[in-house]
């Protein structure tokens, strides 16, 4: 860790130590600098030991042989090394054998130690979470709480102006009243005429509009649901004039509740497709979240009725009557 050999310089060490949470030593073949006959490695190792920090010894595997320059050459500090390589290996221990071998080793063994032996962490809680800290994190949490609040009203304020503005298109929808011609088989101009809404157009076509529908189905679709219960039969293709559909489809992209379909088709194909905007698909899932909600509060209702109307079992009657 340290070179110098003086009291002040054990200090700094004993110091380092203290503020340590995992104490590593690595030992190799040579002993290092003694002082008061005992290496400082040795010495770090003792106090890292004595103070309970969780000691991880790394020893060189006995089989590498090592150069010249990195084994001890006196028999004092020979016997030292041996003594002290005893003494870690009486703890857990790994062995190593070159320093990519060790990296791995020791990576592990710590990743090992911090769970089982969970450590306060180098900088410490008590020494930094001061009055002021903490008043600081309590004004910061309480903003945090407020900012919640503020964004999830303005979700909400967003979510009714959203239903609110979606409810004024299907007005307008209403509003705008058509007067559909249609073809009976076998003639070939449009004499019959039923009188709708562009809501009610709107309805029929935009749940295959989720995908797409071409102009030319529009027109048959239409002319299913529109065809007059006294006519026997539509012509089949444009039972209802195809520039009139378009002129229905301009309408409602005017609104923007549907666009021109961005799925590719056949070149050969000349017809043109449409597809519902997000627009479209809020204004179809309001109306029929609607209609499925009215239908579940009447289905409610009669059932409460109903039981309300059940005559009374003869036990009921007689508790009824005790």
């Amino acid at each position: 860790m340290f070179s110098a050999a003086d009291e002040e310089q054990w200090k700094i060490i004993t110091r380092q130590i203290d503020e340590t949470d995992y104490y590593v030593v690595i030992v190799g073949n040579r002993y290092g600098s003694i002082s008061d006959g005992v290496s400082y490695t040795e010495k770090e190792y003792d106090y890292a030991v004595s103070k309970g920090i969780p000691a991880l010894g790394f020893v060189i595997d006995p089989n590498v042989e090592s150069l010249a320059k990195n084994t001890d050459k006196e028999d004092e500090k020979i016997a030292a090394l041996a003594k002290f390589k005893i003494k870690v290996k009486q703890r857990p221990v790994g062995f190593w054998k070159a320093a990519d071998d060790l990296h791995g080793k020791v990576s592990i063994a710590l990743m090992k130690t911090f769970n089982t032996t969970p450590r306060t962490g180098w900088s410490r809680a008590t020494s930094i979470a001061g009055p002021e800290v903490m008043q600081e994190l309590s004004r910061l949490s309480r903003e945090n709480s407020d900012l919640r609040s503020q964004l999830s009203a303005a979700k909400n304020t967003e979510a009714i102006d959203r239903r609110t503005h979606l409810q004024t298109r299907i007005e307008t929808l209403k509003s705008v009243g058509k007067t559909l011609q249609l073809r009976e088989r076998g003639k070939k101009t449009w004499d019959i005429e039923v009188n709708t809404n562009l809501f009610e157009i709107f309805c029929h076509l935009a749940p295959d509009m989720m995908v797409e529908i071409s102009i030319d189905s529009a027109s048959i679709f239409l002319g299913v649901m529109y065809k007059p219960k006294d006519i026997d039969a539509l012509s089949p293709t444009a039972p209802i004039p195809i520039n009139h559909i378009g002129l229905y489809f301009a309408d409602l992209a005017s609104l923007d509740l549907v666009e021109p379909s961005k799925k590719k088709h056949q070149v050969a194909d000349k017809s043109s497709y449409w597809s519902l905007t997000q627009e479209g698909i809020d204004v179809l899932k309001l109306h029929r979240a609607t209609r499925l909600e009215a239908q579940a509060a009447k289905a409610s209702k009669r059932n409460s009725h109903s039981s309300a109307r059940r005559p009374r079992s003869p036990s009921e009657t007689q508790e009824k009557n005790k």
